[in-house]
């Protein structure tokens, strides 16, 4: 059964139609949807990370707040910009915002992509090694996160410290068995999918990939999961690798739907440039009545490849709203994809 997350930017501005016009507005609503989405059989809340922008930013207070607030649903990011991090200290708020949560926690992370301001990351206080580029230097921290995250010691104690210690060498505390197994890579290639499931990495496709063959958006992601499925088998890890996909999607199901969407549906990819010489691929957005959104969303190859969809939503909009557009995919659309 395929599981259905809502996937939040976290956008606020002092805007008379946004319901979320301060960062309070949309942490405390976010918060709130999430609640809402566990009482109506959503499977997952996810969260954009950006920094120096007027969204969510700082994923940990929040996803710690939510994991208080419910029982069921997952939480997760999508994605954390790994340049920006300190890993150890990353480690120890991924740790506690997991226990708080009881395990729930689905971090999806990645090297990182063009943000705000000019290299951001300089602020935070990092730069990459010398020879090498930020890309390289968010790759390496992800790994340094993963291992930190196995809950190994490696730091060598204090003789005289403040209090007693156990024996060996100190792990970062708290640590949450099983975070390990959970952590997702956002990738835009090929390549670094494969990189992911040889990492024991989950997989999130985003809604735009690196255009690699000219082909449609979606038969190109139906490819990039087909090539991290093989390298996960390959790679001979124990458990079952998770894919997921994230699409722009309404079903037309009130007037007030059609008044907000019905022109925002795309019937075909675009391409651009996300990074200078790298020409990208732009996934179609789908606004349709839901006989006709099953329909199409039956020949999108990817959505049918992945284990997890992930809705993105306009925050903007306010929590009853949202959980109206998502409850009509969970009734109208959901069980034609495999969904509940």
């Amino acid at each position: 059964m395929k599981k259905i997350g809502f996937l939040s930017f976290g956008h606020w501005s002092h805007h008379p139609s946004y319901s979320t016009r301060t960062a309070a507005d949309t942490l405390l609503q976010s918060i709130e949807l999430a609640v809402a989405a566990e009482e109506i059989g959503i499977d997952g809340a996810y969260f954009r990370v950006h920094h120096f922008a007027r969204q969510l930013a700082s994923p940990f207070p929040l996803l710690s707040a939510i994991g208080v607030r419910t029982s069921k649903i997952e939480i997760g990011t999508g994605v954390i910009d790994m340049r920006y991090e300190n890993p150890l200290y990353m480690v120890e708020d991924a740790g506690a915002a997991d226990l708080i949560s009881g395990g729930r926690l689905q971090l999806g992370i990645s090297r990182g992509s063009p943000e705000q301001v000019i290299e951001g990351w300089r602020y935070f206080g990092y730069q990459p090694e010398e020879g090498t580029t930020d890309a390289d230097m968010g790759r390496k921290k992800a790994l340094e996160f993963l291992d930190k995250l196995k809950g190994d010691g490696f730091a060598e104690p204090n003789p005289y410290p403040m209090f007693p210690n156990p024996p060996g060498l100190l792990r970062l505390e708290p640590h949450s068995e099983g975070l390990r197994e959970r952590i997702w890579w956002g990738a835009a290639s090929n390549a670094t999918a494969i990189w992911a499931a040889q990492n024991g990495m989950h997989l999130q496709s985003s809604t735009l990939k690196f255009d690699e063959s000219g082909k449609p958006f979606h038969v190109q992601q139906a490819e990039q999961i087909r090539l991290f499925k093989e390298a996960w088998r390959i790679a001979g890890h124990s458990r079952a690798p998770r894919v997921s996909v994230s699409r722009s999607i309404f079903a037309l199901v009130s007037d007030q739907d059609r008044y907000y969407f019905a022109r925002q549906g795309k019937e075909a990819d675009s391409f651009g440039y996300i990074e200078p010489e790298k020409r990208a691929v732009f996934g179609r957005s789908y606004a349709a009545e839901p006989d006709q959104l099953i329909r199409q969303l039956a020949q999108d190859e990817a959505i049918q490849e992945a284990d997890t969809l992930l809705l993105t939503i306009p925050n903007t909009l306010g929590v009853d709203y949202n959980v109206h557009v998502l409850l009509a995919i969970l009734e109208h659309v959901a069980p034609a994809l495999g969904g509940r």
